[in-house]
């Protein structure tokens, strides 16, 4: 049997969002499932991609769903254990008109049970990439050693080793995160970080200060906002790709899709310009649909587009191209598609004048932010209440 080709690591949770209501009017709810890095597998696995998913779940209908759900994507789930004893996180969201709240209840569950062993293991032998964020080693010690073993011991051999800051202020607080994330992004080969989350973290105000701060890895991808993304490699000029126009029902996602199609560019051997536009166009996907992921869109598709001319690319019509649906079914309007690129997963994500980030909780797009609260679920468990 041929392994996979990617390889993804991090809890999934299921996800309950309120029909037709806010939350606490709420009398019925849709089930659906959302982690960053099992976003990241999808987005994969439907550009063409072998992608395995590592991870943990609870021995209840919860786990069991999510586990289908991700298999069902495409995603080889083989390598997701099943724990006897911790349950599966979950957690709610909440629309409001000016913001989305998002409420976790994931402390103590089966995927913060994971450790460095989850990556030892031959079925993954022969991958070329590991993708991992910064949302993992929040969520207790032995999720920490997770990580540190996958950027230092190199469990997949030569397979590169993508990191999203994706720093989650619930979770741990900057000034607690500060230094072990930019440690752990400095010993990935490739890094994606919104800038005004760096700048929360590290005090960087421009892409060209992130990649002082991370001279090691082969490419560090800073996203900003409504502006764009740029690629800075270790070495020669960094690529900027502007943002595009897109319909947005709901931003959550839309990061990891960003960097599903970023890596997916990189795994087919594009250059730094078509990876980033394979990322923006990925993207809109995510921020055109309600939930964690969408349909990625058809190959020829997103190949059209990434070739473009610049001045082409800078006025694509996304719906003519077929990249988006005519008109999101809520209502949602258009922004520039490179703010919901930013998003990183659940905290949030703005457009426009001070447009933000990866995972920058009080942002928004077009008005609506996403907000953190719960049991975030850290090695105490009583983090993000």
């Amino acid at each position: 049997m041929t392994g996979p080709e990617a390889v993804t690591v991090g809890e999934t949770m299921v996800v309950l969002s309120p029909v037709d209501a806010a939350l606490e009017h709420a009398d019925r709810v849709r089930l659906g499932v959302g982690g960053a890095e099992s976003n990241v597998a999808v987005g994969l696995a439907g550009l063409g991609h072998r992608v395995a998913w590592v991870s943990r779940v609870g021995d209840d209908p919860f786990g069991r769903m999510v586990a289908r759900e991700v298999a069902d994507a495409g995603v080889d789930v083989d390598l997701v254990a099943v724990d006897p004893a911790a349950p599966t996180g979950v957690y709610f969201k909440d629309p409001r008109p000016d913001a989305t709240g998002v409420h976790y209840y994931r402390a103590g569950s089966a995927a913060s049970r994971l450790g460095p062993e989850a990556l030892d293991d031959p079925r993954l032998a022969g991958a070329r990439l590991l993708h991992l964020s910064g949302v993992t080693p929040a969520l207790s010690e032995s999720c920490r050693a997770l990580v540190s073993h996958a950027v230092d011991g190199r469990p997949l051999g030569d397979a590169l080793v993508s990191f999203d800051v994706n720093h989650r202020p619930r979770l741990w607080p900057a000034d607690r995160a500060a230094d072990l994330l930019r440690d752990l992004a400095d010993r990935a080969d490739v890094v994606f970080v919104g800038l005004d989350e760096a700048e929360r973290l590290w005090g960087s105000t421009d892409p060209q200060a992130v990649r002082r701060l991370l001279p090691h890895p082969q490419v560090v991808v800073v996203k900003d906002g409504a502006v764009g993304a740029t690629a800075l490699p270790r070495a020669g000029p960094g690529v900027f790709v502007p943002a595009l126009r897109a319909p947005v029902v709901e931003p959550v996602g839309a990061g990891d899709a960003f960097a599903a199609g970023y890596l997916s560019g990189l795994l087919r051997g594009l250059g730094p310009t078509a990876a980033l536009r394979c990322g923006h166009l990925v993207a809109v996907r995510a921020l055109a649909v309600p939930g964690d992921c969408a349909p990625s869109p058809d190959r020829r598709d997103l190949d059209a587009a990434v070739a473009l001319p610049p001045d082409r690319w800078a006025a694509l019509d996304l719906v003519a191209a077929g990249l988006v649906d005519p008109a999101p079914a809520d209502g949602g309007s258009a922004v520039p598609a490179a703010a919901g690129a930013v998003a990183g997963g659940l905290d949030a994500v703005a457009v426009g004048a001070g447009a933000a980030g990866s995972g920058t909780a009080g942002a928004g797009v077009a008005g609506s932010a996403v907000v953190e609260t719960g049991w975030a679920g850290t090695e105490n468990g009583r983090s993000g209440r």
